[in-house]
């Protein structure tokens, strides 16, 4: 009979996740909570069942990439909450993939919220809530010593391959991906994607309606959050 891993301490709490170390040092167990902030922690709420979502969406999500290549920390779920991952070292960048103009890049380059854009954009923020997660280039990466060369390239090219995957998946469940947020992590020598991927990291629209299904509904104060959550759920048959 498989030994159900225990957690032990724990060794990080964020926004929405808290992880605990195991009796393997390589492995560790991440708690997906039903807290819910926006604008860097400075909005707070709850929104009900939003664990479950985001870490069987995640789930689901990073078998997904696996089966196309990209890495990922994923192991095993072990309840509708709890999953057990690779222990990784994260790299302190954010990255952001962009298929449409939303959210701050709509407002920092005026532009209508839903502009095409000639092509996808990737943007690097430095992982700091204290400071905002400021927006960075290579230069800044390089200079700060926040990744090298390598890890940069590596993760460029993983974050568009994650992208062009993501696009084609959802488009055949009628949802637009119009941007997104992912993190990665050292596993040993290896940069693998790691974090999440659900409503709390991406926006998702209706491909016909253009209906917000993700947590800018929580954001922009327009209802139906937990309803949105759900839909997402449907759409990839996961409830």
């Amino acid at each position: 009979m498989e030994k159900r891993m225990e957690k032990l301490q724990q060794i990080y709490e964020g926004k929405a996740k808290k992880v605990f170390a195991t009796d393997n040092s390589n492995l560790c167990i991440v708690d997906y909570k039903d807290d819910a902030t926006a604008f860097n922690g400075l909005k707070k709420g709850t929104i009900v069942g939003k664990g479950v979502v985001n870490n069987t969406m995640s789930n689901y999500l990073f078998q997904l990439l696996e089966k196309n290549g990209i890495p990922t920390h994923f192991v095993k779920q072990l309840s509708p909450r709890e999953t057990l991952v690779k222990h990784v070292k994260i790299v302190p960048l954010e990255v952001i993939i962009r298929n449409k103009a939303a959210g701050s890049m709509a407002k920092r380059l005026g532009l209508e919220e839903g502009t095409v854009l000639n092509c996808p954009v990737l943007e690097f923020s430095y992982k700091d809530d204290t400071l905002g997660d400021p927006m960075v280039n290579e230069y800044h990466i390089l200079a700060a010593g926040f990744a090298t060369q390598s890890d940069i390239d590596t993760i460029t090219k993983m974050a568009f391959k994650v992208n062009d995957v993501l696009k084609a998946f959802f488009a055949e469940v009628g949802v637009e991906l119009i941007d997104f947020k992912l993190e990665f992590g050292r596993y040993g020598d290896e940069i693998i994607l790691a974090d999440e991927i659900s409503p709390d990291t991406c926006r998702f629209w209706d491909s016909k309606t253009h209906e917000k299904l993700d947590k800018d509904r929580f954001r922009r104060d327009m209802g139906g959050v937990e309803e949105a959550y759900a839909e997402m759920m449907k759409r990839l048959g996961l409830n």
